[in-house]
């Protein structure tokens, strides 16, 4: 399966975010990409008040994306957020394609390194897999990468691929921390992992550098099921597209059959 790391640096206005989804999910179609990936928060970047522009799943900026991938007969995984109750939000994955409709919100909130996404957004409950042209395809989030236990869930349900939309945050270790995790977690679920940030939103700053929200240090990447680095990018916006063999995750397995060992 082909599949488009579409990292990109979202603005403040939907409008403007949406415009740029379309223009990657077509050029991801002519590259011959069956799923496209951009990161969280592509909707609307961190650091503005969430509540009044996030929207229902059937709203004006999930059916634009919806309308794009029925367009390129491309399935698209994009962050956005959905009302919440009390008044919060959902930090939500939308993913939608040729027989793909479904979302993801995120399980782990990023209550770390001095900020707190529980104030202001809802935590979600459900582990979510898709079937991607008959590739089983586990969707996370973000702070996720930390947890392990939700990639192994994602191949326990029958996936070989997942999805990691984030926008990391910049400060001390932070881009090193990155690169490690995204590296474990394939390994740690024998899966290939197609991790997507956005981009930093200036190019001269230094990600050793904290921000007061987290808006993206790039380094989107492709890691093989043995946790190799197969494709990254830098920090800047760019479109990688590049092929997944489902069937090495499988030989991985039986190599490493880490899944099949565990006691705990």
């Amino acid at each position: 399966m082909r599949i488009a790391l579409c990292q990109m640096t979202a603005s403040t206005d939907p409008k403007e975010n949406l415009a740029a989804v379309r223009e990657q999910v077509r050029r991801a179609a002519r590259e011959g990409a069956r799923l496209a990936v951009f990161p969280e928060a592509t909707m609307v970047r961190f650091g503005v008040p969430l509540g009044p522009v996030a929207e229902p799943l059937d709203g004006p900026w999930a059916e634009g994306v919806r309308s794009v991938a029925g367009e390129t007969g491309v399935t698209v995984v994009a962050g956005m957020f959905t009302p919440a109750p009390e008044g919060r939000v959902a930090n939500t994955l939308l993913a939608t394609g040729p027989g793909v409709e479904d979302s993801y919100d995120k399980i782990h909130l990023y209550d770390a390194f001095g900020f707190r996404e529980s104030d202001t957004v809802a935590a979600g409950s459900r582990v979510v897999t898709l079937d991607v042209d008959g590739v089983g395809v586990g969707l996370a989030t973000c702070y996720d990468l930390r947890f392990p236990e939700l990639f192994r869930a994602h191949a326990d349900a029958g996936a070989t691929v997942s999805v990691l939309p984030a926008a990391w945050g910049a400060g001390p270790g932070k881009r090193a921390q990155w690169d490690l995790l995204v590296r474990a977690r394939a390994l740690d679920a024998t899966v290939w992992l197609a991790a997507v940030g956005q981009s930093a939103p200036d190019q001269q700053a230094d990600p050793e550098v904290p921000t007061k929200a987290p808006t993206g240090v790039g380094h989107s990447a492709l890691i093989g099921p043995d946790g190799t680095v197969r494709a990254q990018l830098g920090s800047a916006p760019e479109l990688l597209v590049a092929d997944v063999d489902v069937e090495e995750a499988e030989r991985v397995r039986r190599a490493v059959a880490v899944l099949d060992n565990r006691r705990l």
